[in-house]
Parts: C-alpha cells; sequence; structure tokens
C-alpha cells in the first residue's frame, strides 16, 4: 500500500505553523495537528528507530510520516530481544529516539531499566487502556492474536482444545507444533505465566516439552501443518492470513482456530513504542509515536498487507480479521510481562 498525500498541503501547513513559532517565540504551536496527527508542535531534524517490528510495516510508517513533518528517519533492523538488549547495554548512551517491537516483554525490559521517557499525554489518550501498558512509560501500536492453527483433515471440531492448557496433555502428544525460541511464542508463554501464576506455567511447559515438535519461526511452523507433518502449531493469527492474500500454497490446508473465552490461548499480544530517554531529539520522537497511533499511522494496518490488528485512534481492523470484541482475549496489563522469568522457566524446561 502505497500513502498518497498533498504536498501542497503539506508545505502550507508547515509554513503555518513556522510563522506561528516566530511570532511567539516558542516551541509550542496552537495550530491544530496535521490531518496525520504527527504532531501540534513543529518539528524537524533526524530520530533513528531501533524497529523490532516488521521492516515493510515500519518503512510505510517511517514514508508517511517524512512526507507528513520532513523528519528524515534512519531504521536500525532487529528483533525484540536483540534490540531490548542493545539498548539496556548502551544505557544512557544509546543513539536510539524511538523504539518499536513486535510484542510487549521487550518494552517492558527497557522500562524496568528505566530508559524509557514518559510518553505524552496526547499520544496515550488516542490508545484504549486495554492496549497499554498502565505504567504510561510506552504504547501499544498494534496487536497480534494467539491462535491454534489445524489441519481439520486430521483434527475434527469435536476434538479441537477448549483451552490452550489442553495441548499439555497426553492426548496432544507428538500432535502440534511451536517456535519456542521466537520472540511471539515467549510473550504467550509470559502472558500464561501473568495470567495463571509460576506454577501453572511451569507445569504447561513441562507438558509442552513431551507434546510439541520445535520448529523455528511461526511461517515454518504453519507450514509444517499445511504439509502433514503435523496436525497443527500454535503461532499468531497474521501468518495466516497474510498467506492467504498471497498466494495461499502454505495455509491452503490450514484453518484457523482462536480459543476465546478469556482463555491465555486468546492473548492479544501489544506491540510497543516508546522514546528512548537518552534521545537527542525527543520532540521529534514523540511525534512518531503519536504520528502512529494517529488516524494515518492506523489506517496502514487497516488497509495494508501486515494483517497486524489497528488498535487505536477508532481505527476499525483490517476487514478480513476476526474483529478484536470477537477474540474475547483475557485482560493482561504488558508491562507485567516478565521475559527474565519465561527465559528461566523454558530453558529449566528444556525448551530453550
Amino acid at each position: 500500500m502505497k500513502i498518497r498525500k498533498n504536498a501542497l498541503a503539506g508545505i502550507a501547513l508547515a509554513a503555518t505553523a513556522a510563522l506561528g513559532l516566530a511570532a511567539c517565540g516558542s516551541k509550542a504551536s496552537t495550530a491544530p495537528a496535521a490531518s496525520g496527527s504527527a504532531s501540534a508542535e513543529a518539528v524537524s531534524g533526524e530520530i533513528t528507530v531501533y524497529n523490532a517490528q516488521h521492516d515493510t510495516l515500519t518503512k510505510e510508517w517511517v514514508d508517511a510520516f517524512t512526507e507528513e513533518t520532513g523528519v528524515k528517519v534512519t531504521i536500525r533492523q532487529g528483533s525484540d530481544t536483540e534490540l531490548s538488549n542493545q539498548i539496556v547495554q548502551e544505557g544512557a548512551a544509546s543513539p536510539a529516539d524511538v523504539f518499536l517491537t513486535e510484542n510487549s516483554p521487550a518494552m517492558a525490559q527497557v522500562e524496568n531499566a528505566g530508559l524509557f521517557s514518559d510518553v505524552d499525554k496526547a499520544t496515550l489518550d488516542q490508545v484504549p487502556a486495554e492496549f497499554r501498558p498502565s505504567t504510561g512509560k510506552w504504547t501499544g501500536i498494534a496487536a497480534r492474536s494467539t491462535v491454534l492453527v489445524y489441519d481439520k483433515n486430521k483434527i475434527s471440531d469435536d476434538k479441537l482444545p477448549t483451552s490452550m492448557l489442553d495441548l499439555a496433555k497426553p492426548e496432544w502428544k507428538g500432535k502440534w507444533a511451536a517456535s519456542p525460541s521466537g520472540a511471539d511464542f515467549q510473550a504467550i508463554v509470559a502472558a500464561l505465566l501473568e495470567l495463571k501464576g509460576e506454577a501453572a506455567a511451569e507445569e504447561w511447559l513441562k507438558g509442552m516439552k513431551e507434546n510439541f515438535k520445535a520448529y523455528k519461526g511461526n511461517s515454518t511452523a504453519m507450514k509444517a501443518v499445511n504439509a502433514g507433518e503435523v496436525d497443527a502449531a500454535l503461532i499468531y493469527h497474521y501468518y495466516y492470513y497474510g498467506d492467504q492474500a498471497k498466494t495461499g500454497e502454505n495455509s491452503k490446508n490450514v484453518t484457523p482456530y482462536f480459543f476465546k473465552n478469556q482463555d491465555p490461548g486468546a492473548f492479544l499480544s501489544v506491540s510497543g513504542g516508546g522514546v528512548v530517554k537518552s534521545s537527542k531529539n525527543a520532540a521529534a520522537a514523540q511525534a512518531f509515536l503519536k504520528f502512529i497511533t494517529g488516524k494515518q499511522g492506523q489506517e496502514v494496518l487497516k488497509n495494508g498487507t501486515s494483517f497486524e490488528y489497528a488498535i487505536a485512534s477508532q481505527v476499525d481492523a483490517n476487514a478480513k480479521l476476526v474483529p478484536i470484541k470477537d477474540l474475547q482475549a483475557p485482560s493482561v496489563d504488558p508491562a507485567k510481562l516478565n521475559s527474565a522469568k519465561v527465559t528461566e522457566l523454558m530453558t529449566k524446561a528444556g525448551l530453550l
């Protein structure tokens, strides 16, 4: 998808904001925000985004933001864990201005290290409380639902598990797959830990070790189901919908099953965005976060090919997705997802 903007209108708006600044001699502008909701504050210069989100999605956001504001954005790509560890290691010397993730635990790690600035209230106001941490140190920018994809030729509807916890039972031995080394799956375990406690999480992981088949990557696990190697796989929803929107060759034999009923398997993982405390251009960093959670940024999710859920600025999800309200996801404070404890428990269970 390509976002089209009226270039002349954007230039005129920028000029108006600049005149307002010159008149009052202040950084603040009383002019209304641009249509993309980048910021009511004039911003300029450059920012660096440490990006663990999909590179194509973030590039769409960056291109639209730069067109709107003129701010140059450099993207450093990596995984959730890789980049969160890097920010923690860099500390007050980090060159990052913004950190974007696919899942919440990496955001919580940086927050717990005291390396995020508070997110502007105007940005937080765009995001419903259930899609951001209670602390306000970062915010949700998108979401993805946990789903069990399965082969209907091998599992009849009456044999589907009523809960994700059932996958640890003996009758599921050798029948399901997952990618335990990935941040996606570890976020699901983090939600289980928060919802059911350490003893229940440890017991489930023990049963998982006995029952599941390991694959590297959610898409690989789904392909294994499609190829008949395994009956089902616990992944995120967008792998299925993304493949269906292309050729469907890796999902033609696959059906998604949503656990619902506030089950841990109905966990809705919040992708995060935060302004790094060491930012040398905090105004532009805050404006970027406001932009991607604003109407224009969220419509990138609604109309694009990432098939992640739009969660902010009252923008509906992609029409091909199950509406968020119908997912019946459990309530989880993203700030409480404990990646360190999850790593400890999964290592103890022999999954890492």
